[in-house]
């Protein structure tokens, strides 16, 4: 049973930063790809970035891109997205999402459909 725990999450001013993790198990990690989606209240549940098996490869979403920055070290299955420059529109709760099949490269990476695990979510809520 995959499991994903998602860490790191919090209230930051306009400007600031936050580094988010999720911590995998369940599985041989590194074979396969993950992401990171968001979600505001009344609203479907958006991709924000992916990271394939290797490392090697990475796809953002455009309002993401420059910004935020996706990391994973296979040795301890965590995967970690880096924000910078935090927007108040990036508010939102973040779910790490782990890839449904191995080795999956982009584009295939940035869509929902992929993943079919899911952590809990974690708050980010950026203030003006």
């Amino acid at each position: 049973q995959v499991q994903l725990v998602e860490s790191g999450g919090g209230l930051v001013q306009a400007g600031g930063s936050l580094r988010l993790s999720c911590a995998a198990s369940g599985r041989t990690f590194s074979n396969y790809a993950m992401g990171w989606f968001r979600q505001t209240p009344g609203k479907e549940r958006e991709f924000v970035a992916a990271l394939s098996w290797s490392g090697q490869s990475t796809v953002y979403a455009d309002s993401v891109e420059g910004r935020f920055t996706l990391s994973r070290d296979n040795a301890e299955n965590t995967v970690y997205l880096t924000i910078n420059s935090l927007k108040p529109e990036d508010t939102a709760v973040y779910y790490c999402a782990a890839d449904a099949s191995p080795y999956t490269t982009p584009p295939a990476m940035g869509a929902r459909t992929q993943y079919n695990y899911w952590g809990q979510g974690t708050q980010v809520t950026v203030s003006s």
